[in-house]
């Protein structure tokens, strides 16, 4: 009979993890972070989950005998917003599991 009542309040557990796991999954992607590069020449905006909502570039950034520094700026904006998009997953995802009690998480 102890078991059965583990068993059960193991159910519960994972159940509640699971509704856990959908909200935040919901906070990533209503969560939005916003990259500049080249002094906001180039803004980067992406949710958390981590996908790219949009790109902008101002005109004077875009010099068709350096595109080079184009790229380069794009690319710094993409990787600051990926670095506080990972962040905002790990503040989010902290303590998923905390207080539940289930073994191994």
């Amino acid at each position: 009979m102890a078991k059965r009542g583990m068993n059960r309040e193991m159910m519960k557990q994972i159940q509640q993890l699971q509704a856990r796991i959908a909200q935040a999954q919901k906070q990533l992607e209503e969560t939005v972070v916003e990259a500049s590069a080249g002094g906001g020449a180039v803004k980067v905006v992406m949710n958390a989950q981590p996908q790219i909502i949009s790109i902008s570039v101002e005109p004077e950034v875009v010099d068709p005998n350096d595109v080079p520094m184009l790229q380069d700026l794009i690319v710094v904006a993409i990787n600051e917003a990926l670095e506080k998009a990972r962040r905002s997953q790990a503040q989010q995802m902290a303590g998923l599991t905390g207080g539940l009690g289930i073994p191994g998480l």
